[in-house]
């Protein structure tokens, strides 16, 4: 029997590499966050082992659906987005994961250092500062309020599982208005609107405390 041929890791474009202190590279990768509500599990998105291909056609489905596609535009075949999850589990910056709601696939989330990240240009990071980027794949369960509902328990998760992570960051195109609307909602402080390599930014912050809120660049 032949073996499966090696996928080849896929740099992120949004990791950076240069100038960054001992006291940052050392933090190592986000966490797997803690389910603190029932509802809800986080499960670590396989890139290798018996589970890949079940992970990696539900995230690279939902990736080419309609309503995630047109904000994510990372309708990407079923080889690169294999690269891309294999790229994130070969390094530190960032971690993908499948969440579920009631036992149920729902969502894509990548969690990422933000100190490691483009976004740490606009704004005085910390180096356990972790970002989001969210993708609800089960389009028959959006606009009923779950998408807010993820967003508090990721923070929530993020924060149960690393005591030293003291922001959560979040960073929608800048004309993703539904997006902007649910950060807002859910309470998270806009910092402001900002040009990053790929795409205008609405550069978001949800602290562990008040005294916990950065200043922009």
């Amino acid at each position: 029997m032949s073996a499966e041929p090696r996928v080849e890791p896929t740099p992120s474009t949004r990791e950076l590499h240069d100038g960054l202190g001992e006291e940052v590279l050392a933090v190592g990768a986000p966490p797997v966050p803690t389910a603190t509500d029932a509802r809800w599990g986080f499960h670590p998105c396989a890139a290798e082992g018996s589970d890949v291909d079940r992970d990696l056609d539900l995230v690279h489905g939902w990736m080419n659906s309609e309503h995630v596609a047109q904000f994510w535009e990372q309708a990407w075949s079923r080889e690169k987005w294999a690269g891309a999850l294999a790229g994130q589990w070969a390094g530190t910056y960032s971690r993908p994961y499948i969440v579920s709601l009631d036992g149920e696939p729902f969502a894509y989330i990548e969690l990422y250092r933000a100190a490691r990240d483009v976004i740490a240009r606009h704004y005085a990071a910390r180096p356990h500062d972790v970002g989001y980027h969210v993708a609800i794949g089960d389009r028959g369960r959006t606009g009923r309020g779950l998408g807010g509902q993820l967003f508090l328990a990721t923070i929530r998760g993020v924060f149960d599982a690393e005591p030293d992570c003291t922001r959560i960051m979040s960073d929608p195109e800048a004309s993703h208005v539904g997006a902007r609307r649910m950060d807002e909602r859910i309470g998270l402080t806009l910092l402001g609107e900002y040009e990053l390599p790929h795409k205008r930014t609405a550069l978001y912050v949800f602290p562990r405390s008040a005294a916990d809120l950065p200043s922009a660049r």
